[in-house]
């Protein structure tokens, strides 16, 4: 049993003052007042010292397994080195729920980047699955991303839905012209980024991919009805014009990731769905691909969720930066990485919130001098993980 008291309680509705949360096994057992801490005597106390207590972080958009499993394009790691090592991280930046972004890509498309191999895509993927068996610090999930022209993968994707391997699932096109390649001057920069091309090479590509054959609205409303049918959330990716949100509505998606403008971000949420947006696009003062700017869609009321995308610390600095640079309300922008994450992906009943008879996923956050944030405690489960001291000398 813990009791963390001291601190400032980020519950479903407010930032509650002057209370104590008690931990019990697994689970969050009650929120007392501070002086009834005497009736636990044999709790072990955590000191917030004035901090904030939240819930743990849920990113359920991140492919940063891909950085720490292929450091450089060619060279793949081992993958249960990989996800042990990254877990380390993750739950360093007060992430307890991370949903690995796998990219489902037809191998010709991605030939720099091997970790997005087919073959090494499946390996990952069962070794996540193999976590849940073993020793691990935080929750692994799996978030396939299915991109459109991948004709030859889907039964591998249909396969893993089957295998109950797939926690949620998207549906992304990034032919040049559409969503956030809809600007081709970006496409070719993002080209060259990759590969060491010249104009020529490139216009054969774009002429390529821009006649690539997609996979069939009806063999995508196949598969969103088996992810459905195992309750299984679809999202879409880069919506970038009213027909297409109205188009995956259609077919089960109730999340719209990154949509690329405002008046998207807009409709999304007229739509009922769940919209994403970046954290480092925060953090960066816009889209790095010139796209939407996630503290201009946070400012309108167009945006749920904020992920990592592919870089964890910007989670909880982003909340903080919101507020602080922003002038945003604080229990607005944790609820963006606790509360509305876990209701998207329908993970609220058990995570997201302190809530008496939830899992106690709880986070320590104190602030220096200068409002840097410090995540200084850190518990999955009840359990407690890390504990991080700063020190001045």
């Amino acid at each position: 049993m813990y009791i963390i008291h001291n601190g400032k309680i980020i519950t479903e509705d407010s930032i509650l003052t002057g209370h104590a949360v008690v931990v019990d096994g697994e689970t969050i057992h009650a929120l007392i007042e501070e002086d009834e801490i005497n009736q636990f005597p044999e709790a072990e106390l955590i000191d917030a010292r004035g901090g904030y207590v939240s819930p743990g972080f849920i990113d359920i958009h991140s492919d940063y397994i891909e950085t720490v499993a292929s450091p450089r394009p060619n060279s793949v790691m081992d993958f249960n080195l990989s996800l042990r090592e990254a877990e380390k991280i993750l739950i360093g930046h007060g992430i307890t729920t991370m949903f690995h972004s796998l990219s489902f890509y037809r191998k010709e498309k991605i030939t720099r980047k091997h970790v997005r191999y087919p073959d090494n895509m499946q390996r990952m993927i069962d070794q996540i699955d193999e976590t849940h068996h073993k020793l691990h610090m935080i929750r692994h999930r799996l978030h396939a991303r299915f991109e459109m022209d991948n004709i030859d993968g889907i039964d591998q994707l249909i396969d893993n839905i089957r295998s109950d391997k797939v926690h949620l699932v998207s549906f992304m096109d990034h032919t040049p012209g559409q969503g956030q390649y809809r600007n081709l001057e970006i496409y070719r920069q993002n080209i060259k980024g990759h590969r060491n091309i010249s104009d020529e090479e490139v216009n054969v590509l774009l002429a390529e991919r821009k006649s690539t054959e997609l996979i069939t609205i009806e063999k995508i409303t196949e598969v969103a009805e088996l992810a459905l049918s195992k309750g299984i959330a679809i999202a879409s990716h880069d919506d970038d014009n009213v027909s297409k949100l109205e188009l995956v509505k259609s077919y089960g998606t109730t999340i719209s990731e990154f949509p690329v403008a405002l008046e998207i971000a807009k409709k999304a949420k007229e739509h009922g769905l769940y919209t994403i947006v970046g954290a480092p696009n925060v953090l960066l003062g816009g889209s790095h691909s010139g796209n939407l700017s996630a503290a201009e869609a946070i400012d309108h009321g167009y945006a749920d969720i904020l992920c990592s995308d592919y870089y964890p610390a910007a989670l909880l600095h982003a909340i903080f930066h919101l507020h602080d640079k922003q002038e945003q309300d604080l229990h607005k922008m944790f609820m963006m990485v606790t509360l509305n994450p876990a209701k998207a992906v329908s993970m609220d009943e058990e995570i997201g919130s302190i809530k008496i008879g939830k899992k106690a996923d709880l986070l320590v956050i104190e602030r220096m001098d200068d409002g840097y944030p410090m995540l200084t405690a850190t518990m999955v489960n009840g359990q407690l993980m890390t504990t991080t001291n700063y020190r001045s000398k």
